[in-house]
């Protein structure tokens, strides 16, 4: 097994930037504002042959009350389920009385908490180190998470309790990797939490609470999935600080990672342009997709009428996806979730042969056949698959190029009533041969 090694500290210490030295990616969000990270993210990194699991958290700093107790009891979570701890001080700032409380909190795990003193770059590092002596935990060790020095000897010394293992690239067994996605506050925590059967991510009623796009791993019923929790999407131009904007990047990125998209709307709300613009995001990504109408249950017989003629209004453009109608706090509806993502993931998979293909374009044209442009009929002659996630078919044939927007529309719904494609958005590509009894111009 992979040690695991669990980053805690005061807010704006360098947890994140440590995290990211850790795992060589850009996966915590790291911006010089303290309280950032407010859900435990996991990442993967190796120091040679020796691989090892880091844990990033949010910053214990003993709020009474709100969002700071949901932050640290992730906090205490991720020191249970770690191997080592990793105390992150701030050689600038010096001992903090924060830093004295969160040693108090370490000390009866002994000998697997270091400290580490970061932001040392440039300074003497004995002196650095010298009054984090007074913790209590162990010689302290000045690091610079930015700038990397001292870390790999952190390292050494944390993984030397450990059996030695050998990191081996292991193939990856394919699964579905979920985006949880929407527009702030409308329950996308609480359904990750439901689906997985434990409070894995922060979910409170502040608007805003996700920042960063935290990746939870998870089985049902035999089966592997990712899901991926996500900041709320607003529209261009409602974004605030650098904070949200990074989230927005962090979110877009997820739904690219992601093969299925979950879009959480809210049914007592209803749903508003936000919901649309967060939808186009998905399409524009070609993202397989699961409608989620999260608080039904609170949701009045008026509200539930307004928001079904809505799904047909507003969203029209997302028909090819299953709609669902939810309650992630009383788990109403979540085991429908999973199995709408099992069908449109199957969807988006596919492998369509090339003969069936071709045989549904030729019924599809006997029923329909595309407008004659001028003196020419554009002719299709065989279809083939492009790509997945989403599918990609390809039509081969002559003046393809007059074919209309509103004939492609039919293709798609052609092709996907054929081969059960509900879930996914469907590309049609049409490629013109050239006519070989046209002369080339010299």
């Amino acid at each position: 097994m992979k040690p695991v090694i669990a980053l805690v500290g005061r807010p704006n210490v360098g947890k994140s930037t440590l995290f990211n030295r850790l795992t060589r990616r850009r996966d915590a969000i790291v911006v010089d504002v303290p309280g950032v990270t407010r859900d435990r993210h996991y990442g993967e990194g190796a120091l040679g042959s020796r691989p090892f699991i880091a844990i990033d958290t949010g910053g214990l700093q003993g709020e009474p009350e709100g969002i700071y107790v949901e932050m640290a009891r992730q906090t205490e979570q991720a020191i249970v389920e770690a191997d080592a701890v990793v105390l992150v001080t701030d050689a600038r700032a010096g001992l903090h009385a924060g830093d004295r409380a969160i040693a108090e909190k370490l000390r009866r795990l002994k000998e697997r908490v270091w400290i580490a003193v970061n932001k040392a770059e440039g300074l003497d590092p004995d002196t650095a180190v010298a009054e984090f002596h007074e913790l209590g935990l162990g010689t302290p060790h000045a690091i610079s998470a930015s700038h990397g020095s001292g870390v790999g000897g952190l390292l050494e010394i944390v993984l030397r309790l450990f059996p030695e293992g050998k990191a081996t690239e292991e193939k990856e067994e394919k699964h579905p990797r979920v985006a949880i996605v929407g527009r702030p506050n409308v329950g996308k925590s609480t359904l990750v939490n439901s689906l997985v059967g434990e409070e894995r991510v922060v979910a409170h009623g502040e608007p805003g609470t996700t920042r960063d796009a935290i990746e939870v791993p998870f089985e049902r019923a035999g089966r592997r999935y990712t899901l991926i929790d996500t900041a709320g999407l607003r529209k261009r131009g409602k974004a605030g600080g650098d904070v949200e904007r990074f989230s927005i990047v962090k979110t877009l990125k997820a739904i690219d990672a992601a093969n299925v998209a979950v879009l959480v709307l809210d049914a007592v709300e209803g749903i508003s342009d936000q919901d649309a613009h967060v939808a186009g995001y998905i399409l524009e990504r070609g993202r397989a997709l699961v409608v989620a109408v999260n608080k039904w249950d609170a949701a009045g017989e008026d509200a539930r009428t307004r928001v079904k003629a809505e799904l047909v209004t507003k969203l029209a453009f997302l028909s090819f996806a299953e709609a669902l109608f939810i309650s992630a706090k009383t788990a109403r509806g979540v085991s429908d979730v999973v199995r709408a993502v099992d069908g449109a993931y199957a969807a988006a998979m596919a492998k369509l042969s090339t003969p069936k293909l071709t045989r549904a374009l030729i019924a599809a044209i006997e029923r329909q056949a595309p407008r004659r442009k001028g003196y020419s009929r554009p002719k299709m002659r065989y279809a083939h698959q492009g790509g997945s996630n989403p599918p990609r078919i390809v039509i081969h044939g002559n003046a393809l190029e007059h074919v209309t927007d509103a004939y492609r529309r039919y293709l798609q719904g052609w092709f996907r009533d054929a081969f059960a494609l509900t879930g996914t958005p469907l590309r049609i590509e049409l490629r013109t041969g050239r006519n070989p009894y046209v002369k080339k111009k010299r």
